[in-house]
């Protein structure tokens, strides 16, 4: 008996993750065509047929391109808060009343054997939230998607044995950039999206003395690269003499390649 993930796709191009139990599956975004999605599943031997529902964490493009296709295929629910829903509606299609359920943003919801609690993130979306995942005393938490980390967002993150955590640019890479000064603003800002350095300090205050599997998440395909973020991000946690390789492991996620179904 244990919980399971496999980041699927993570990036400015699409996201998806997949979290099962031996009882419950269920997709976390779908950010990706529906076709795309069924290769990413064919890759890690699953099947989305298999799929107990989707959770959405906001209405953003990169995160639910593939939700009313796959929703509609495989007669899946579909969950997410009252202002995703209005949000995203427009660009999902019609969906069957008996598969739109209310996920609202700081409450929790029992699948099967599977206990998920919600909370909200900063970022420029209706009503942003992500996701932390309880089962036999093991926690996943999902968190990307915002423009800062707060108490509450560190707190909801604590405890966890596996981390898919933001680290969406280097911030020089970022500036010197080919993006207008606009886009560089917002994702910049306060519901823009999390630096590598920010990522770093950030779980520095989630891990202190416990011990976690790190999924560094969100990378800029422009903005970023995997080593310059593990990189950045492995010397921030070991100047609080965090160490990385013992007491916390880093992962990459890619936005093409699914990462191996996981144990937490």
């Amino acid at each position: 008996m244990t919980l399971r993930f496999s980041v699927l796709a993570s990036g400015s191009t699409g996201n998806a993750i997949y979290v099962e139990t031996d009882k419950q599956r269920l997709l976390i975004d779908a950010g990706l065509s529906g076709k795309k999605i069924e290769q990413c599943f064919s890759q890690i031997n699953l099947c989305p047929s298999k799929l107990d529902g989707i959770l959405v964490s906001h209405e953003h493009s990169d995160h639910i391109k593939g939700v009313g296709i796959l929703a509609r295929r495989y007669n899946l629910p579909i969950y997410a808060n009252e202002k995703t829903w209005e949000a995203m509606l427009p660009s999902i299609g019609a969906i069957p009343l008996e598969q739109k359920y209310h996920f609202a943003t700081g409450t929790a919801k029992t699948f099967g054997d599977l206990d998920v609690e919600s909370f909200g993130v900063s970022h420029d979306a209706a009503d942003p939230m992500f996701f932390s995942f309880y089962y036999e005393g093991r926690q996943l938490t999902i968190l990307t998607d915002t423009g800062y980390v707060s108490d509450q967002m560190i707190g909801m993150s604590k405890g966890a044995n596996s981390l898919i955590f933001e680290s969406n640019h280097d911030m020089d890479m970022l500036r010197m950039g080919k993006y207008p000064w606009n886009i560089k603003r917002r994702i910049l800002g306060d519901e823009g999206h999390v630096s590598n350095v920010d990522a770093g300090i950030a779980l520095t205050d989630i891990i202190k003395d416990s011990k976690a599997d790190i999924y560094l998440a969100h990378l800029s395909l422009d903005n970023n690269m995997k080593e310059l973020a593990r990189m950045t991000v492995q010397q921030t946690l070991e100047e609080s003499d965090i160490e990385v390789g013992r007491q916390v492991k880093l992962f990459d996620t890619d936005p093409y390649v699914p990462t191996a179904l996981k144990v937490v």
